[in-house]
């Protein structure tokens, strides 16, 4: 198995996730006819997006602290295919009570997204692309952007209308 493809697509499900959100943003926007309209819980998820974006700017260009093992020498710390899967993927369970009212369905596709969430690092070190430390943090940076994301949503989407 092509580990460097497989996590490559596992990245573009993530992105597609993100557009997901932009395209139903879109939409309230023009049938609301007002920004002001547009569910919270879509814009609040551009502060952890935000957050991510910076980080990486921050270690992939400012502090670079490692390498990748397959000698590159491309900046490695933290996994960006890691990053960007965890992130999007942990503030999308969050969300998806908002849109989807069904709990199976919930269940179902937190299951799909938390299996990306593993196997995205497990594969980007199986490819040579990352040290397993690149992965735990990505990991961790992620994790604690999604936890302000629930924050910001507990304190500001208490009674938003869909």
């Amino acid at each position: 198995m092509d580990w460097n493809k497989a996590t490559d697509i596992m990245v573009y499900s993530a992105l597609a996730t993100v557009a997901i959100f932009g395209v139903m943003g879109l939409c309230q926007w023009i049938s609301r006819k007002s920004l002001k309209k547009v569910d919270k819980t879509l814009w609040l998820i551009l502060v952890p997006l935000s957050l991510m974006v910076i980080t990486y700017f921050l270690f992939d260009h400012v502090f670079v602290w490692n390498v990748r093992p397959d000698g590159s020498g491309e900046p490695s710390f933290p996994s960006t295919h890691t990053m960007i899967v965890a992130t999007v993927f942990f503030c999308t369970m969050f969300a998806l009570p908002k849109y989807i009212k069904q709990k199976s369905l919930i269940v179902f596709i937190d299951l799909i997204m938390l299996a990306f969430v593993v196997l995205v690092p497990v594969g980007r070190v199986l490819a040579n692309k990352h040290w397993i430390s690149d992965c735990v943090g990505a990991i961790i940076f992620s994790a604690i952007f999604a936890l302000f994301y629930f924050v910001l949503l507990k304190v500001f989407v208490k009674g938003d209308k869909k």
